[in-house]
């Protein structure tokens, strides 16, 4: 059995996609899916999926990218956290490959989020591109190593990995990892501890391969782990066993609906 560790399913409510997307990831042994907040606007939708759905945990942040709507303080966040099926904080992070003239408030916006991770003990779930830097200073200092997370969807270098995982970080692999031209996150992939590994699919983006250029969706979690399961020589058995461990290890409130 796979785990989704990070997706949109709320992005699926459109055209009433949702209970098929939701069938298909069970039919392609997905036993669990963690719905991540990108915005307060539609965190209404990410927790009343959860709430509807035993398979399905959330979590409660706003998207660097994000920058017009709601700004989360430190107490919503807090408060929010509070809900059963929120397991997490996120995803937050720094973006300055989209966002580079809003660094200050993204830098805000981001230490609220680590400093609520902090507060609630839950793990923060960490969107970062082209802020190395940034990210894994803001994470030590403010976090100052009491703050459990992961990195979603890593596309970095293995000097920032090796950084995040002496900070206690897990490193999350999507679809991307399964690309022809990643061949600088394969080998980030090959080094990795096989206990701090997460697959997703960040769904509906980033197909992996063999359905790169479709809509994503959960059920194709089990190519990522495929991948990673061949990238790492291992049976497929092995890499969902452990992926899914390590998301229980981590995500601990998603325990109480495993």
């Amino acid at each position: 059995m796979f785990v989704d560790s990070h997706c949109h399913l709320n992005y699926f409510l459109e055209d009433n996609k949702l209970p098929d997307i939701i069938s298909q990831a069970k039919n392609a042994q997905v036993s669990h899916m963690l719905c991540v907040a990108v915005n307060m606007e539609r965190f209404g939708e990410v927790i009343k999926i959860a709430e509807d759905h035993d398979q399905v945990t959330a979590s409660v942040g706003k998207h660097p990218t994000e920058m017009d709507g709601v700004e989360p303080s430190l107490n919503e966040l807090i408060n929010h956290a509070q809900h059963p099926k929120i397991v997490a904080i996120g995803e937050s992070g720094l973006d300055y490959y989209y966002g580079a003239e809003h660094k200050k408030e993204q830098q805000q916006r981001f230490t609220t989020h680590i400093q609520a991770a902090v507060r609630t003990q839950l793990p923060l779930i960490v969107h970062t591109r082209d802020a190395r830097e940034d990210t894994i200073q803001l994470l030590g200092d403010i976090g100052q190593g009491n703050c459990p997370g992961v990195l979603h969807c890593f596309t970095e270098s293995w000097q920032m990995a090796k950084a995040a995982l002496d900070l206690g970080f897990y490193i999350s692999f999507s679809g991307i990892v399964t690309f022809k031209n990643a061949k600088e996150l394969q080998e980030v992939a090959r080094k990795v501890p096989l206990d701090r590994i997460l697959i997703e699919t960040d769904a509906p983006y980033l197909a992996p391969v063999p359905h790169r250029g479709k809509q994503n969706q959960p059920a194709f979690v089990s190519h990522v782990g495929q991948f990673m399961a061949d990238l790492r020589e291992m049976p497929i058995e092995k890499m969902a066993e452990l992926t899914t461990n390590n998301f229980y290890q981590l995500f601990n409130k998603a325990k109480c609906f495993r």
